[in-house]
This record gives structure tokens, sequence and C-alpha cells, in this order.
């Protein structure tokens, strides 16, 4: 329980880190970074935050620009941007044999759904299909600007006995065979969006073996072009013309599947579908698509590199060219199309040519233009800049931040501009702001809150949920935001109710209340809510010794309270409940100084794993032989089974 994500071990210490877009509160816990509270995200109009996440949102007409921040026309074609790469079927008839190929541009997705079948989406769709969203954010897609009407769609269920879903290269030998290609029927295909499903069918009889067969659902879009419109044919002439000739394409097609003569083509190499399975499997053959085997194991190509299926490796995107999801089979074009940037670029950031903070441009690449007095740009490629608002001019053109705006007064952190009233409003509770001169408050992660405006750092968030786990047998509490210091004014009660013929014993291995406020922040302990009842424990100090008692009534009522005053690190205290007839045992264990006396003894106190392995003998004692005497040997000092032995025994046998 030390960390949310990840811990990491240094001598005599320890440190928590993170996952992206989260952010350390409390010293160990991790929240959600609330990226809309910044800047409204960068974001040119909507922000909606997400889990370790945000997206940017446009209004209706507009769609979301490569960049995924900025707003641009859905009809309006950038100026560098080329018509949207398209899709090819090609069939052709060598020996009497239909065999047709899937000819995609570089822009393919492909998506491994599970082993026993994979989605790949060829080209770009005229209207967004859900397989192509994430291209189309990402491309500058001109699909749909030169065509004359709505594409044609159709779908066709392809069905292969005795195969087993894969994309695997095919083998040159094979590609020899094909021969000279005569053009059966090229199709103005824009998209094709191909699904491969696996599934083992039984046979009827009850000695015969389950048959794998794959299904592949293909969706096609197809334009129709303005050339085609004639005197003699005009547009729903040649839409009904288009539709049989992609008619006669699925025939064909069907034909060239059920004799296993379908191959899809892309980066120079040739890829089966769902062929029946080879007796003598070549060995890179274990690995799915998109993986190569690494020191016996399959690892999946990673971004920035794309798997050549001709080279049976994975290959870094060339400059020009990056892929930003793993396992794929080829690299996207950047939307600058001039081969600048790095080899082996991730995303669309890594894409050369960008326009640099302070600048701007129609499609975020150079020819840049500076941003004018008045307004800011801190981030490359973006479309536009951010006005200063107020009427606030900037020091200089090409401003890269709101703290170049000249703002009537300068704000200190804790503290943000209002460019309507021209004042530094101080940040409101649950936000903060830890820099100069800003025009917005960061709201704080997660579920955690401030105790005061005005605040100036992430450690002034803190969790207000009273934590802990109360189990029948073992459990503990802890107080909100532990081990970072607890929030003012929370009052937090526990109840613990052991099962029947069942006591409870608590460790408080330390305790952080800060004294000077005069006690305005105390922990008690009792029989019930009645100030009157049994009290087994209470305090308002810090103690850093431990110390382990046992409760003088059957059940435990715990109060937490603090006052806005001093704030501490509070505690984390765990309990066990054991069976009453070892009352007396348990008493003489923990009533015993030298359980205390010894800093070794202390540490076993404040040690989570020991304190489980303690706990969990004294609350089932049959587990004792759990732990084996060499193990509780290297595990607990030798004064300590010392000392719990010579009680046992007592305990156990008093007469001997």
């Amino acid at each position: 329980r030390t960390c949310d994500h990840t811990c990491i071990n240094y001598p005599g210490s320890f440190e928590c880190l993170c996952h992206k877009g989260y952010t350390l509160y409390g010293l160990t816990h991790c929240g959600d970074i609330d990226e809309c509270s910044i800047s409204n995200g960068s974001c040119d109009y909507g922000c909606l935050n997400t889990m370790g996440s945000y997206e940017c949102v446009c209004p209706p007409g507009k769609k979301l620009h490569w960049n995924k921040k900025d707003c641009v026309e859905m009809v309006k074609c950038l100026p560098n941007a080329k018509p949207a790469p398209k899709a090819q079927l090609v069939c052709s008839k060598t020996g009497g044999i239909e065999s047709c190929f899937l000819s995609c541009p570089s822009n393919t997705l492909f998506v491994p759904d599970s082993e026993n079948s994979y989605t790949l989406s060829c080209g770009v769709p005229v209207q967004q299909g859900k397989a192509q969203q994430k291209r189309n954010a990402t491309l500058p897609s001109c699909a749909g600007m030169y065509s004359l009407a709505p594409p044609i769609k159709q779908k066709a269920r392809f069905k292969i006995k005795d195969s087993k879903c894969h994309l695997r290269p095919r083998s040159k030998e094979k590609t020899k065979d094909t021969g000279k290609q005569a053009v059966l029927d090229n199709c103005h295909v824009t998209f094709v969006n191909l699904k491969c499903d696996s599934s083992k069918k039984k046979r009827r009889g009850r000695k015969s073996p389950s048959k794998e067969v794959s299904h592949i659902t293909a969706e096609f879009e197809v334009e129709m072009k303005l050339e085609e419109v004639s005197d003699t044919c005009n547009i729903d002439c040649v839409r009904k013309r288009m539709e049989q000739k992609l008619q006669t394409a699925i025939k064909t097609l069907r034909k060239s599947i059920n004799k296993q003569q379908f191959y899809i083509q892309f980066s120079g190499t040739e890829y089966e579908v769902a062929q029946k399975p080879a007796k003598a499997t070549e060995g890179h053959e274990a690995c799915s698509t998109g993986q190569v085997l690494q020191d016996g194991k399959c690892v999946t190509c990673s971004m920035g590199t794309f798997y050549s299926g001709e080279h049976n490796q994975c290959i870094p995107c060339s400059p020009g060219t990056y892929q930003d999801t793993e396992g794929q089979l080829t690299c996207e074009p950047c939307p600058s199309n001039d081969g600048q940037g790095v080899a082996g670029a991730r995303n669309v950031s890594e894409c050369g040519g960008q326009c640099s903070p302070g600048h701007y441009s129609s499609d975020g690449f150079k020819p840049c233009r500076i941003c004018p007095l008045g307004t800011y740009q801190p981030e490359p490629g973006r479309t536009l800049c951010f006005p200063c608002g107020g009427g606030l001019v900037t020091k200089y053109e090409g401003a890269v931040s709101f703290q170049d705006c000249e703002t009537k007064v300068h704000c200190s952190p804790g503290h943000y501009y209002n460019s309507t009233t021209h004042r530094c409003i101080r940040c409101p509770v649950g936000t903060y702001q830890p820099e100069f001169g800003q025009n917005y408050c960061i709201t704080c992660p997660g579920n955690t809150s401030t105790d005061f405006d005005g605040s100036t750092n992430v450690t002034h968030c803190k969790n207000q949920h009273c934590g802990g786990e109360l189990g029948d047998y073992t459990g503990y509490i802890e107080s909100p935001n532990y081990p970072g210091d607890y929030p003012a004014n929370v009052e937090c009660i526990w109840n613990i109710n052991p099962p029947p013929k069942r006591r409870i014993l608590i460790v408080v291995p330390e305790i952080f209340l800060p004294i000077e406020d005069e006690c305005g922040d105390v922990l008690v302990m009792r029989k019930s809510a009645s100030p009157t009842s049994i009290t087994t424990y209470e305090t308002c100090q810090t103690y850093e010794r431990p110390i382990a008692f046992t409760s003088r009534s059957r059940k435990l009522w715990i109060q937490f309270k603090s006052n806005e005053g001093n704030s501490g690190k509070g505690f984390q205290v765990p309990y066990v409940t054991y069976d009453e007839d070892y009352q007396q045992l348990i008493e003489d264990i923990v009533r015993d100084g030298r359980l205390y006396a010894s800093e070794n003894h202390q540490e076993i106190l404040k040690d989570k794993k020991l304190i489980k392995a303690l706990f969990d003998v004294l609350a089932h004692p049959q587990n004792y032989f759990k732990y084996t005497a060499q193990e509780s040997k290297e595990m607990f000092p030798r004064s300590f089974i010392k000392l719990l032995r010579s009680k046992v025994s007592r305990f156990l046998r008093p007469y001997k």
C-alpha cells in the first residue's frame, strides 16, 4: 500500500511516481490531472477531461486538426493537402485461376482484435467510419472533395473453411507463379474495411475433430467521378454502372477467396489472408503479424516503426512519415509531405517543418506567420494564436506565453489575472497556481481539494476521504490523505465490530498530531459514541515509538477530528481480532516492556510485512504452521521469537 502507481526503492528511502496524465499528491497518491483547467488544455474551442488524459472538441461543422487541438472547416481542404490516399482492388485471371489483390495506401490501420481476429482499414473513407476516426483526426483528408456524389457502399461476407485468420507475408516463390496480371476490374475504390474472424466448428460425429472456419467481412466505398457523366449517361446511370461493377468485382473476389488466391499488398509486400495452415510452418510464423521474435519471445513493433513482411523485422519510419500505434504494417505520411523530420517519428509532432511556438499557419506547417501583437502561442504546429484578452498587448510579436502580455498588475503565485477586471484574483478552494503572471488556476488532481484559497502548490491538495479497510479478522484505519498532511476541519468515524467470541488488538506504529494548537486534532477510541463510554485510547500528540494494546471493550468506536490550525502526517493504524480464549496470552505479550524496549522490536510493529505475518497468526493460530521455523527466524529478530516462545509455552503448558 505504499504507492498508488509506481514505487522506486532507494537505500533508506523510496519515491512514488505516477503514470502519464496523473500527478502526485499526499506523497504516495496519484490523481488525474485536469488538463482542461490549464489554459483550456490549449484547445481552440472546447475541452473534455478524461482519466489520465483529455480531448479537445469542436463545434458542429468543424473537425479536429491533426494536432488534435485546433478546429478546422470540414469541407475546406488544407492548401498543401493532397487527395486522400485510396485503396485499389485489382483482379486477374492467370491460367484460369482468379486472383485478387487489395492494394492499400500507406495509411493502413491494422488492429489485432485477438489471436484469431483482426481488422484492417485500407484507404480513407469519404464519410468517417469508426475504424478511421483516429486516422481522419490525424490526416488532413480531402476525401470526397474530388468526387461527384455520396460514395457507393457495399458490404460482403466471405467464408473460408479449414483456415485461421492471419496476415502473413506471402513467400517469394509463390509470388512468381502469378505471372502477368490482366486487370479484370479496377473500381474507384476509396476505402475498404476488412474484418477477419476465426472460430472452431464442430463436425458431426463424435470422433471428428473440430475444424477452423474463418469469416471475412469487407465493407467497400466506391466513388463516382465527374468526368464519367455524359449526355448519354447521367449521375443515376453512372451510379448504376458503378454498382454493377462493384457487384462483379465482389463475385470475382469470392471466387479468389475460395481458391485461396486473395492477397493484400502494401509497402512492397504481399500478404496472405486467412490461408489454410501449412504442414511445416516457418519459424517466424510463430509470432502474430506486427510482431518479431526476440530472445525467444514475440515482441510487438514499437511506435515509430513498422513491421516489414519482406524483411520480417521492425523497421524505423523514414523521414516524412510517422507511426503512433504499435504493431502496424506501414507508416503514416506526415501532413507536410516534404520529407522533413526525424527517422522513427512516433507522432505528428515529430514530423518536420512545423511552425515553432510564437508562429502559426493555416495547416501548422511552413511557411509560417508570426503571432501579431496582443496574441501568443506556446506550442509548435498550431493554426492560430491566442489573444491576451481585455485589449492587452504583448511586449513584442511572436509571443509564446500569456506572461508576455503586458498586464496592468503582475500576479504572484496563488493568484490568476482576470483580463476583464484587470485584477489579480486569489485561486479558489480546490485549485492552485505555482507560477507568477498566469491567467488560470489548476484544478486539484483526482478527488482532492485545498484547505484555503490562494494555494500555490499541488501539495496543498488533500484527499478528504477517511481511509482504511475494515475486515472481520484484520484491517486498518487511516487519516485522510495519509501519508500526506491531513485536511483541516475533517471528522472521521470508524466502527470495528468483531465476530462473536473475538476481541480486538490494535497497534499504533506511529502517529503525527501537532500539539501546538492545544489538542485541536484528536484521535479517540472507545466503546461507543457516548462520551461517557469506556475509553481504550486517546491522543492529540505525536508518538514515533510504537505501542500495542487490547481494546477494553468488545466493540470499538473510533473518531478522528481536526481543526483549521496546524496539520500533520496523521496515522495508519492496523488491528487484528483474536479468539477471546487467548486474551490472557495476548495481554501478557503487549504489556511486556521488552516488546518495545529494543529498536529491533519497534521495527516489527512498524513493518507492514512483519505485522501482517504476526496478525495472520494471531487471527488464525493454525496459520503458525505456514511460517516455518527457518522463515520466522529470517523474518523476526531472535530476541522477539524467544520472548513469544516463552509466553506461548507457559500459556499452553502451565504445569510443566
